[in-house]
């Protein structure tokens, strides 16, 4: 059975979007895993198919009502139950190599893209819902958010990418960012290759490359060197200050 993905949307025209193209694209025609957008208007309420109301306590722009994100998402559940509900929010964990492995090691996932202030708390927790956030800054809604998670379990599925090396090579397969890479020509713009790559010499160039991942690690990530590091505490994600509202 295919990678099943569900996604709660209030504009599932954006759907598939760049991942109906490239690897992404393929595995979807090939089956490897399935897409569907399901527009939470449909569970909107009277006339105009409201999905949103006012927030209690006061405050700018509007909520997602519980009732209709429920409806929505017993609907999205009803025939696929074992698919956890991911909401993509600012609030949410950060999103991290190691979820996409999980998550794309399951049999799918619902993923809900919020609007406006966000959606009512009552109703993810209710459900249950996951919050993931996949930075610390903010977007109009969670569409985009979804497409980068989406993406990124994708290519994990078994027959997606062409070689099984590349995914356990890439950054974040070992808690460190990935090595430079290099190709032809040998020579540009008065720029050469290192030397070592050209060696032939397997276990130098492997030394070489976990180098290279350890330097850029702790200069652009400390965050990430501090853990590998096995210096850091049990939660060792740097969270910079991000307002709740927004969608990411």
């Amino acid at each position: 059975m295919s990678w099943r993905a569900v996604v709660l949307t209030l504009f599932p025209e954006m759907f598939p979007g760049p991942l109906g193209q490239s690897l992404a694209g393929r595995a979807l025609k090939d089956g490897i895993w399935s897409l569907q957008a399901h527009d939470l208007r449909e569970h909107g309420l009277g006339r105009h198919r409201t999905v949103d109301d006012t927030p209690f306590g006061g405050g700018a722009g509007m909520v997602m009502r519980p009732d209709v994100v429920d409806a929505a998402i017993a609907h999205a559940s009803a025939d696929a139950p074992d698919l956890p509900v991911v909401y993509l929010t600012p609030r949410g964990r950060r999103l991290d190599q190691a979820d996409a492995r999980r998550l794309a090691a399951g049999p799918g996932i619902v993923l809900l893209c919020g609007r406006y202030e966000g959606v009512d708390e009552r109703v993810l927790e209710a459900r249950q819902v996951e919050q993931l956030s996949i930075g610390d800054y903010v977007l109009s809604g969670g569409e985009p958010a979804a497409l980068v998670l989406l993406d990124a379990c994708v290519r994990l599925l078994p027959g997606v990418m062409g070689s099984d090396d590349s995914a356990g090579e890439e950054s974040f397969s070992d808690g460190l960012l990935e090595y430079p890479h290099y190709t032809k020509p040998a020579e540009w713009q008065g720029r050469s290759v290192p030397p070592i790559l050209l060696s032939g010499h397997h276990a130098s160039i492997a030394a070489w490359r976990r180098t290279q991942s350890e330097d850029a690690t702790r200069t652009r990530r400390p965050d990430l060197w501090a853990a590998h590091a096995g210096a850091a505490s049990p939660d060792h994600r740097i969270r910079l200050p991000v307002s709740p509202r927004g969608h990411n």
